[in-house]
């Protein structure tokens, strides 16, 4: 609105001096041509009734000798007469403040003034800042026959006209500044009236979560559009709250599914072995063989050991399963760190912490582990490295710690960065593919965060920070 109101006035001012203009001209050419018929009609009459020469051209410098300056003070014109070939014979402006070296007519000026079909050239000029309006018609004596040019030269004096024009501008803008203040002070309180209903909706939807309840928005007054933006708001949270619902249904059921899947895989694996292992003793069973006692104990190791996989496979689901406690005491953590990195005995194992003591309130034996995972990670991916080199760093700040564990193995490619957390057995005898997940639930059980990043072929970079409090 106010840009609406600016552009008004600026259009109405261009437009205003752009009218004035034109009128101004239009204003000099009609007043010249009054006194040019004025002074043609004069002259004229000198030559029909008045003189008492022979009218020709050798006397038109005789008859106007005096007579014509008393015709250019009553029409304030200057006038010159020249002959047809544009020799000057007389002019007014001998006495006046012009230049009194006139020049005869140029050949362009006479040429066009007998092309003409008025027999009459009309030519503007500006000199000297100042402007003139110029003209050029033929004198006839009484029977019509062409004996002389006459050049009748107006100044024009706009001096009066600019006065009154830069007073209505002045007028006119201090109208329009006064129309813009109350356009700005109108358009503030009509914005503000709008946007307020808005803002409310706004506030609204950056609370709007897919996992809370969310409420709905009543508003007292508003207008028509804002209430079908209400309404379509409201409508999308009964649909947001179901698709919740049924969203969550699915996800838990599909983890569930693919839980199983990994479940059933995993424990598949150790039951090939084992029945491999009764098919063969039962195949080469000899009671009478001399060795069947160490074969029957070498058989029953191998259930055992299988057995045993099928325990660990068990005990990892169950921790994994079971959210870690928030058990918080004040421990040493450049010490507890240190402590956790003495079961490696690898040498390109570096320690670096950036502080002689660092005290946080956490559980001792779950940041243990936290390290510890990470620091066999790094190991398994930098087994095939000539020089492998881990680093494990500790840093603070007035509110956190950071551990940071780099190493320079193989990285972590694009098309797995983002599974990298989920729950994820594996075949690896190192592990099963649920350390990463595990320590993550207890980094955020204590509001921490951790997040890596890796470059295939150059290494990865693991960075937890948790609170001191």
């Amino acid at each position: 609105m106010t840009l609406l109101v600016l552009l008004a006035s600026i259009l109405i001012l261009v437009v205003t001096i752009y009218q004035y203009d034109e009128q101004t001209k239009d204003y000099n050419i009609q007043r010249f041509e009054r006194k040019e018929a004025t002074t043609i009609k004069t002259i004229e009459l000198e030559l029909t009734n008045k003189t008492t020469y022979p009218v020709n051209t050798e006397n038109l410098t005789k008859i106007f000798q005096e007579r014509i300056y008393e015709i250019s003070s009553i029409n304030k014109l200057n006038i010159s007469i020249f002959d047809l070939h544009g020799n000057l014979l007389a002019s007014s402006k001998v006495n006046a403040f012009e230049d009194k070296n006139i020049p005869p007519l140029s050949y362009e000026i006479l040429n066009e003034l007998a092309q003409s079909s008025s027999h009459r050239i009309l030519i503007p000029i500006v000199k000297d800042g100042m402007g003139y309006q110029i003209s050029y018609t033929y004198i006839n004596d009484p029977k019509f026959k062409r004996i002389g040019i006459l050049e009748l030269q107006f100044t024009q004096d706009n001096t009066e006209i600019e006065d009154e024009l830069e007073e209505f501008i002045y007028r006119l803008s201090l109208v329009y500044i006064i129309m813009f203040i109350i356009a700005i002070i109108f358009a503030y309180f009509l914005s503000s009236y709008i946007t307020k209903s808005i803002k409310t909706i706004s506030d609204r939807m950056q609370q709007t979560k897919l996992n809370e309840r969310n409420e709905k928005i009543i508003l007292g007054s508003a207008s028509s559009e804002i209430e079908v933006l209400v309404d379509a708001y409201n409508n999308m949270i009964d649909q947001l709250e179901e698709s919740a619902v049924k969203l969550a249904k699915s996800e838990r059921e599909q983890a569930w599914r693919e839980m199983a899947k990994q479940v059933a895989h995993e424990i598949k694996n150790p039951l090939t072995p084992m029945r491999l292992s009764v098919q063969s003793f039962e195949r080469k069973f000899n009671p009478e063989d001399e060795n069947i006692k160490e074969k029957l104990a070498e058989y029953s190791q191998t259930l055992i050991q299988q057995i045993d996989v099928m325990s660990s496979i068990a005990s990892a689901f169950s921790d994994f399963a079971k959210m870690p406690s928030q058990k918080r005491e004040k421990i040493e953590v450049i010490s507890v760190v240190k402590l956790a990195l003495d079961i490696f005995y690898e040498d390109f194992i570096t320690y670096k912490p950036q502080e002689e003591e660092l005290f946080a309130n956490l559980d001792k034996t779950q940041l243990v582990r936290i390290v510890t995972n990470l620091v066999k990670n790094a190991l398994q991916a930098s087994e095939k490295e000539e020089k492998p080199q881990i680093e494990v760093k500790v840093l603070s700040d007035t509110k956190n710690i950071k551990i940071m564990v780099s190493d320079n193995g193989k990285g972590i490619s694009d098309e797995v960065k983002d599974l990298i957390f989920e729950p994820k057995f594996t075949t690896k005898s190192s592990g099963m593919g649920l350390g990463l997940p595990m320590i993550k639930n207890i980094i955020e059980a204590y509001d921490g965060t951790i997040s890596f990043s890796s470059r295939v072929g150059e290494g990865t970079i693991f960075t937890v920070i948790l609170p001191k409090e």
